[in-house]
């Protein structure tokens, strides 16, 4: 889904929501728009996410991607570091699949092969054997592929917690458990919201000389965070938390690309803010020529992105809230939290 530049942007306000910047349109959440999953409301995420009327929707947003984007939404950058190499493979409308290769075995791990004829291209392209699957959660655009990939690839498991309804899952994984592919060693982080059984996987850079690799599925984005669908604020906040802790320099893989819109609603909440302006210049040149704006680092986007930044004085102002008194810090960060993706929700690029 793109959005324009800033320029464009046209203001409107939710009644009675008195404050908001200027720029921020408000819609009602029903309203009909090109992102099917911005104005779900209970009825419709339960069809999807637990139904085979999801599985079927999801098909069809597989044969119409294909149509419209033959070569992918984006042009991915390929990511290098003596002994491993990261491929973006974009899918569907604005999913990135990513296969991870041990370039001195050639084993590789795809993380949310979300459409499995393009991932599949990819490891015929690279000449590698595909020997795990890792699933960060059960969403189709995330997972549909599994069972495609599998029947084409025997040996090759498949893993993510066991919380959510992973299509073919064979490794449950635990909280902070491990597991190897040839000389890569990824970690799984429980990072419950978005479902319930959400799971980011984090590469260990080390032995490549590397920074650390997160794969943060719907957790974040570039400048955004998926939606709690499964979660309340204070667990998403606890999740996001986790992500922020592993460290300023691990590289973000985002599971959308998202970048131009989010950062074009951060930029109306932070009027002032240099980093963002930069950043968000970048990426509009980036999407003007279609090409894929991962990685960012994890202290990047604590300097621009709003879900991150609910310790921040010039944010919690911007939105109208004050701490109580005696209110505990990680409550009032919850509480900021909220406010973000309520009008994260609501806004839509014009």
């Amino acid at each position: 889904q793109s959005c324009p530049r800033p320029a464009e942007q046209r203001a409107s306000q939710e009644p009675g929501s008195a404050g908001l910047p200027e720029g921020v349109e408000y819609i009602p959440t029903r309203k009909k728009g090109k992102n099917p999953m911005k104005p779900v409301g209970v009825a419709w995420y339960s069809l999807y996410a637990r139904t085979r009327l999801g599985y079927l929707f999801y098909q069809r947003q597989v044969k119409k991607a294909r149509e419209r984007y033959p070569h992918g939404h984006s042009v991915p950058q390929p990511y290098c570091f003596p002994g491993v190499k990261i491929l973006p493979i974009p899918v569907l409308s604005n999913n990135y699949s990513y296969l991870v290769i041990d370039t001195g075995s050639s084993q590789a791990a795809v993380i949310d092969p979300s459409d499995p004829l393009a991932v599949q291209a990819a490891i015929e392209q690279e000449g590698v054997i595909l020997e795990a699957i890792f699933c960060t959660h059960k969403h189709w655009d995330h997972s549909g592929g599994n069972e495609a990939l599998c029947q084409k690839h025997s040996s090759c498991r498949v893993y993510g917690s066991a919380l959510d309804a992973i299509p073919r899952l064979t490794n449950p994984l635990a909280d902070r458990e491990t597991v190897t592919v040839g000389r890569l060693t990824f970690e799984a982080l429980a990072t419950p919201g978005h479902t319930v059984g959400h799971m980011v996987y984090v590469l260990d850079g080390g032995p490549f000389g590397s920074p650390p690799c997160l794969f943060s599925g719907d957790l974040l984005f570039l400048a955004g965070c998926g939606r709690p669908f499964e979660g309340s604020p204070e667990t998403m906040l606890a999740s996001l938390d986790i992500a922020v802790g592993l460290g300023e320099d691990t590289l973000l893989w985002p599971g959308h690309e998202y970048a131009l819109e989010c950062l074009t609603f951060a930029s109306l909440l932070e009027l002032d803010n240099p980093a963002l302006e930069q950043k968000l210049q970048w990426v509009v040149q980036q999407r003007q020529e279609k090409r894929s704006t991962c990685p960012s680092t994890l202290g990047e986007e604590q300097t621009y992105n709003p879900f991150l930044r609910t310790h921040q004085p010039d944010l919690q102002e911007a939105l109208g809230l004050w701490q109580a008194g005696g209110e505990d810090p990680d409550a009032f960060r919850a509480r900021v939290l909220k406010e973000v993706r309520r009008r994260k929700d609501l806004y839509q690029a014009t």
